[in-house]
C-alpha cells in the first residue's frame, strides 16, 4: 500500500501545503497591490454606454494631465 506521508515525486506532505499557502498568499497580495495602483472602477451603469461612449482612464494616473480616452468600437 502507498505511503500517504509523501507525495508521488517523493515531497513531503508538508513542504506541498506550505508552498501552496506562500504561492496562495503571494497571489493575493499582488492583486491587491495591483487594484491599489490602477484603482479600477467597479460600479455597474444602470444604463450600458453604446458603442463608442464608452471612456477608459486609470484613476491612479487622473493627476496626470491625461484625457480620457473614448473607446474606438
Amino acid at each position: 500500500m502507498a505511503k500517504l506521508s509523501t507525495m508521488p515525486g517523493g515531497v513531503p506532505w508538508s513542504a506541498y501545503l506550505k508552498m501552496l499557502s506562500s504561492s496562495l498568499l503571494a497571489m493575493c497580495a499582488g492583486a491587491q497591490v495591483v487594484h491599489w495602483y490602477y484603482r479600477p472602477d467597479l460600479t455597474i451603469p444602470e444604463i450600458p454606454p453604446k458603442p463608442g461612449e464608452l471612456k477608459t482612464e486609470l484613476l491612479g494616473l487622473k493627476d496626470k494631465h491625461h484625457k480620457p480616452q473614448v473607446s474606438q468600437q
